[in-house]
């Protein structure tokens, strides 16, 4: 594609080509019908000018409206015999035949050297404006003109005519080249546009996948324990001679009635969580609390979901201060995540969450004693990258981390899910995770954050 100012430029110089050729063709008829009526009256001279002129004319307003001079690339090819070869050589015989009748058509070898350089390209133009040179000092010598004059002219018109015509395609090469450069960063603007499009959304769905897991799931895994637990106690109560005298039967219709006031208040929190996650606002144990007062509510319900067979610990170490809000969330999720395993797979009767200030860093420490297991067999890259969001709901709402399910009463083996999220989250905040476990000897998890001395 052209640029606007070189095919304007082309428009205005083809203009000018027609103009000129014209004008000198005008003036070659015109000056040798005045030689004839000063000599005394019009002669088969003047008549012969005109209707070379004519002709000439004619030849060329046709090849004008048959051959696309004016957008012609200039590196397509050029020079072929037919149309444009045999259009140039009918105008350079038409105004060879006009010269032989008037020495003033010598100007029209200019326009025409112009015209032969730009339709029949570097080669064969060349060769038509030496040919073309050759006829003009020919006519000139035979005009009666100067020796010198008459060589030198039509030389020095012709090797114009040629730097011109070059200089200009090299300038049309190089606009042209520039322009498609500029296509090309335009097209590499909207596919880089594209691509950051879809990494916002990669980036976007694996922070709804770890919301989700964090909140939604963790809080559904807890309903069903509570739910299971209340089933078992009911089982109890329905066995016959539930009631009988020293039988456990009210007992277990109070322990499965507090089962289920349990899950609703985890059904009522996991709502709360769903409406702030829409909102996409703080979690709500942040939005009243301290960091270490919301820690303190998710190790409360930890133990609640456990049944009582769980003690949850919090303790805050150094010089408290008001933390981002990007730290305090990402902290909170990652203790609501490692409790949650805690409950599902650990088995484990103490669990302690340690928060540390440490100046320009916070740290965060879940110690548990239950039954432990090896990283290494946790089955890693399940949902490493995440390129969309099903995957994440398949980890997420079938079996997170591992939950056994409403039928299954073993663990399942971990699917690593929600220690993909929280080395997630950490990274995003320039920060390190750490996990040290082994079968029977528990789990640490250290999280470890910098922070900004100036930002509060």
């Amino acid at each position: 594609m052209k640029p606007r100012a070189v095919i304007s430029a082309a428009l205005g110089l083809q203009v000018a080509l027609d103009v000129l050729l014209v004008a000198l063709v005008g003036l070659a008829v015109g000056s040798r019908w005045a030689e004839a009526l000063s000599a005394g009256g019009l002669d088969a001279g003047a008549w012969g000018a005109l209707a070379c002129g004519l002709a000439l004319l004619a030849v060329y307003g046709v090849g004008r409206s048959r051959i696309n001079v004016r957008d012609t690339a200039v590196d397509a090819p050029r020079g072929a015999w037919w149309p444009t070869g045999a259009w140039v050589a009918a105008l350079i015989v038409g105004w060879a035949l006009l010269l032989l009748l008037t020495p003033v058509a010598l100007w029209i070898a200019f326009p025409l050297m112009f015209l032969e350089m730009h339709v029949l390209g570097p080669r064969r133009g060349i060769l038509a404006v030496a040919a073309t040179t050759v006829c003009a000092i020919g006519g000139a010598i035979l005009g009666g003109q100067q020796l010198v004059g008459s060589i030198l002219g039509p030389t020095f018109g012709g090797l114009v005519a040629i730097a011109v015509v070059l200089g200009f395609e090299t300038i049309v090469r190089e606009s042209q080249g520039r322009q498609e450069l500029i296509d090309d960063l335009v097209r590499t603007r909207a596919d880089l546009a594209a691509s950051e499009r879809e990494a916002a959304v990669a980036t976007e769905r694996e922070r709804l996948a770890r919301e989700i897991h964090d909140t939604l799931a963790q809080g559904f895994s807890s309903i069903e324990l509570l739910l299971r637990a209340a089933d078992a106690s009911l089982e109890e109560v329905v066995a016959p001679g539930a009631f009988a005298p020293g039988a456990p039967g009210p007992t277990a219709a109070r322990a499965a009635r507090g089962y289920v006031t349990q899950s609703r208040l985890a059904a009522q929190q996991n709502l709360a969580e769903a409406r702030r996650f829409v909102r996409d606002l703080a979690p709500a144990d942040l939005e009243s609390a301290t960091l270490v007062g919301a820690l303190e509510r998710v190790a409360d319900r930890t133990a609640l979901a456990a049944g009582g067979g769980l003690t949850v610990t919090v303790e805050a170490s150094g010089q408290a201060r008001p933390l981002p809000v990007p730290v305090e969330t990402a902290l909170l999720r990652i203790a609501q995540s490692a409790l949650a395993n805690v409950v599902q797979h650990a088995g484990a009767s103490r669990a302690a969450v340690t928060l540390s200030f440490l100046g320009d860093a916070v740290a965060l420490d879940v110690v548990d004693d239950g039954r432990g297991f090896d990283p290494r067999q946790v089955v890693a890259g399940r949902a490493g990258a995440v390129p969309g969001l099903s995957r994440e709901m398949r980890s997420v709402v079938g079996q997170t981390d591992g939950e056994p399910g409403a039928a299954d009463e073993t663990p399942a083996p971990r699917s690593g899910f929600g220690l993909t999220a929280m080395r997630s989250r950490v990274a995003e905040l320039g920060g390190t995770f750490s996990l040290e476990s082994s079968p029977g000897e528990g789990t640490a998890l250290a999280v470890h954050l910098p922070l900004d001395p100036q930002e509060d």
